[in-house]
C-alpha cells in the first residue's frame, strides 16, 4: 500500500518532467514548424517553406554569374583592353577579371540581400530570400542568423561587392593600383572563408546534413572553397606582379644614385 501511494503521489511529477524533456528535446514539433534543415531539432520561429523549386533556384544563380562572366570575357577581348605593356589581355588575365566581375554580383546582390533582410528571411518569399532559405539546406546558420554569418557577409557584401568592381574598372581601366585592389580583395575574402569553414569545424558540422552529395559537398563544400582556391592564385600574382615593380623601382633608384 505505501508503495501504490507514493508511486500514485510521483507520477504526476514524473509525467510532466517527462513531457517537458520531450518538448525541450524536439522543439521544431512543438512549435509546429517542421523544416529541412540541420540540426533537426532546429527552432526556426515563422519559418515558411519555399514555393519556388531547387532548380529555379540554381539556374537563376549560374545564369547570371554566366552572364556577367561573359560579359566580362567580350569586354576584356575588346582592341581598347590593353595591359601594362599595350598588349592585349591573356586568358589568365581575362579569366581574372570574369572573377571579380562575378563576385561583384554575389557580393554586392546575393549576399548584401542577405546583410539587409537576415532577420525575415525564414518567412519571406522574396526570391532571394528563398535562394538563402534553399542554401541553408547546406549551412543552417544562414536561416537562423548565426551571429557569424551576418557580421562576415555584411562586411563581404558592403566592401567585397564594391572592391571586385572597382578592381575590373582598374584592370580595364589600366590603373597602377590594380594589382593593389587585386591583393586587397583576394585576401579578404580568403579570410572570410576560412573563418566560415573554422567555426563551422569547431561546431562539429552540425548545420547541415553531413555527407550529402548536394547539400553538404556541393552547397557548403564546393561553393565556398573557391572562395579560397582562387583567391590565393590571385594572391600570388599580385605579389608577383607588386614584386618585380618594386624591384624595377629599386633599381631605378640605385641607377640615380650611381
Amino acid at each position: 500500500m505505501a508503495n501504490q501511494s507514493t508511486v500514485s503521489h510521483i507520477s504526476p511529477l514524473a509525467s510532466i518532467f517527462i513531457s517537458t524533456s520531450a518538448m525541450a528535446k524536439s522543439p521544431v514539433r512543438a512549435a509546429g514548424v517542421p523544416h529541412p534543415y540541420w540540426p533537426r531539432d532546429l527552432s526556426i520561429p515563422g519559418y515558411v517553406a519555399n514555393d519556388r523549386s531547387m532548380h529555379e533556384i540554381l539556374s537563376f544563380l549560374f545564369s547570371v554569374s554566366g552572364l556577367f562572366m561573359l560579359s566580362s570575357w567580350v569586354l576584356t577581348g575588346r582592341e581598347w583592353a590593353r595591359d601594362g605593356q599595350g598588349q592585349g589581355f591573356g586568358v589568365a588575365r581575362r579569366l581574372a577579371i570574369c572573377w571579380f566581375a562575378v563576385c561583384g554580383f554575389i557580393h554586392g546582390v546575393i549576399e548584401g540581400w542577405f546583410s539587409l533582410y537576415y532577420d525575415i528571411i525564414p518567412s519571406d518569399q522574396s526570391f532571394l530570400s528563398q535562394l538563402w532559405k534553399e542554401y541553408s539546406r547546406g549551412d543552417s546558420r544562414y536561416v537562423i542568423a548565426d551571429n557569424f554569418t551576418v557580421c562576415m557577409e555584411t562586411v563581404t557584401a558592403w566592401f567585397w561587392g564594391p572592391f571586385s568592381l572597382w578592381t575590373v574598372f582598374a584592370f580595364l581601366a589600366n590603373k597602377p593600383y590594380r594589382f593593389v585592389l587585386q591583393l586587397i580583395v583576394s585576401l579578404g575574402q580568403l579570410y572570410g572563408a576560412v573563418l566560415y569553414f573554422y567555426t563551422e569545424h569547431r561546431d562539429g558540422y552540425s548545420h547541415s546534413q553531413m555527407g550529402h552529395p548536394l547539400y553538404f559537398w556541393f552547397y557548403f563544400v564546393f561553393m565556398n572553397v573557391l572562395w579560397i582556391i582562387i583567391p590565393l592564385v590571385l594572391i600570388l600574382d599580385a605579389w608577383r606582379h607588386m614584386q618585380q615593380a618594386q624591384t624595377h623601382t629599386d633599381l631605378a633608384q640605385k641607377e640615380k644614385m650611381n
